[in-house]
């Protein structure tokens, strides 16, 4: 092996090679060039006397040295990132990227919070937040991703949590409407009118439906859509009522947004939200940094009503 020709920029992409199996997929994740990715891989494959990635059907797969590597490589750089940050420990000095993984239900909230209170304490550090299409740990375990955000789950025994905060669903109907004139909501209001379901997945039924169905009511979903911020939205166009956390609909009620939130007159489950990381990088300098930055954006947080 040549090891003089190998930096610690060409291990990165050979980490991000053996997480992806692919050269574009590596490419986005270091926001490098097709072209460059695959130069780098040639360089590796000199380096290393193999070809780490080979043709198998349709995809690439590692070789078995490249996977025997894979551990040692990944090992080896958070090794140096730590040493790194451990040298620049101020993090008004630090120039990198923090990938935060988020639900819609959340980012218009924290994501102005955090940005606000890292630009203060970090203003060279770029956050990257990235939508909650699933959450899976594994982009925890590669560092893909620094910190996950979301409702609270059973997390695997590598991922470490800490909880932020607990919210209520409440029900949002437009200031204007009739609904939004009354005082409060009963059951027959709940149900009289149309309902906007947000849903990631796309579902057009969860608790409040089975809420309904054990006292013998039930409601009618005439549109599904992706995130709680178009259902309020919609609520203002329409005679529809939408179900979106009382955080949310606080803050777009403190930035103008005409819409009136009712508590739900039947019992649903309290959401209660968590960050989670890997445990690798639990007593990371930067990670702990950020982790921190998290609670206190959530301490300016409205209070659910």
């Amino acid at each position: 092996m040549a090891a003089e020709q190998l930096d610690l920029n060409l291990l990165r992409v050979f980490d991000a090679l053996m997480d992806t199996s692919s050269v574009s997929g590596a490419a986005d994740r270091l926001h490098l060039s097709i072209p460059a990715a695959s130069r780098a891989l040639g360089r590796l494959r000199h380096a290393m006397n193999d070809p780490i990635l080979v043709r198998a059907g349709r995809g690439m797969v590692p070789t078995p040295f490249a996977q025997r590597a894979a551990t040692r490589v990944k090992a080896l750089l958070d090794d140096a990132d730590r040493l790194r940050l451990e040298s620049v420990g101020d993090p008004s000095t630090w120039r990198r990227t923090f990938a935060i993984r988020i639900n819609d239900a959340l980012s218009p909230v924290l994501a102005p919070r955090l940005t606000r209170l890292v630009a203060k304490e970090a203003p060279h550090v770029q956050l990257r937040f990235v939508a909650q299409a699933s959450k899976e740990a594994d982009l925890l375990r590669n560092g893909t991703l620094d910190l996950d955000v979301g409702v609270a789950d059973p997390a695997p025994p590598d991922v470490l949590t800490s909880v932020l905060f607990t919210d209520i669903f409440v029900a949002v109907v437009s200031a204007s409407s009739e609904l939004g004139a009354k005082r409060s909501l009963t059951i027959e209001d709940l149900c009289s009118v149309p309902h906007v379901s947000a849903s990631r997945r796309g579902l057009d039924r969860g608790p409040l439906d089975d809420a309904l169905e054990r006292i013998g009511h039930s409601r009618r979903v005439i549109a599904v859509v992706p995130t709680y911020a178009v259902g309020a939205l919609m609520a203002l166009e329409d005679d529809v009522l939408c179900l979106i956390p009382s955080r949310l609909a606080s803050h777009l009620q403190e930035r103008g947004v005409p819409i009136r939130a009712h508590q739900v007159p039947v019992g649903l489950p309290i959401a209660t939200v968590e960050q989670r990381w890997h445990q690798r990088a639990d007593v990371d300098p930067a990670s702990r940094w950020l982790r921190s930055a998290m609670t206190a954006a959530t301490a300016t947080l409205p209070a659910p009503k």
